[in-house]
């Protein structure tokens, strides 16, 4: 079956057949386990030991913390995917995803103000949760709507933080 994983605004095709597994074409030979009871999970790559803290999140997307570094990622079948590129080319709106806590924590930082343009992988905020610094990036280009946070604040997991709209048009008003 084939896969697209998403992660960090790249996306990588990942085969997994009856032959093996292939990531873009090449095979690759892992071992994955998960940690009992835990969102931890050992994977051997090619001999390589990584762990990696994967928690699922309500959208079906992933959040993967792999040495100090926070990544989202998504996993989507071929069907799936086919199905969202039809969507996309429907007219039906497509935009830019409100800024959500990866987990419970404590804000940091709003590092954006209202009517503030972002670009895709901008850092607008940061969350303390498990003594480690998140910095929290826009998925897609927007414009800050909506500030629901500020420093000091303790938020819950999936809360919204931050809402984006679409940025206007060429020749559009703001």
């Amino acid at each position: 079956m084939r896969w697209f994983v998403t992660v960090g605004g790249r996306t990588i095709e990942v085969d997994l057949g009856a032959e093996g597994v292939e990531v873009e074409g090449a095979p690759v030979t892992p071992d994955l386990a998960q940690v009992e009871g835990t969102d931890l999970r050992s994977l051997i790559l090619d001999g390589v030991s990584h762990r990696i803290l994967a928690e699922r999140r309500q959208d079906g997307r992933w959040e993967i913390h792999l040495r100090g570094r926070r990544w989202e990622a998504e996993a989507v079948d071929e069907r799936t995917r086919a199905i969202r590129e039809m969507a996309a080319g429907s007219g039906l709106p497509q935009g830019p995803r409100p800024i959500r806590a990866p987990m419970p924590g404590l804000v940091v930082k709003v590092e954006v103000e209202v009517g503030d343009a972002v670009e895709a992988g901008q850092g607008v905020a940061i969350v303390e949760a498990m003594k480690m610094e998140n910095e929290l990036r826009a998925e897609a280009p927007g414009v800050v709507a909506r500030i629901h946070v500020s420093p000091g604040q303790a938020v819950e997991k999936d809360q919204v933080l931050i809402d984006l709209r679409a940025p206007a048009a060429a020749g559009e008003g703001a």
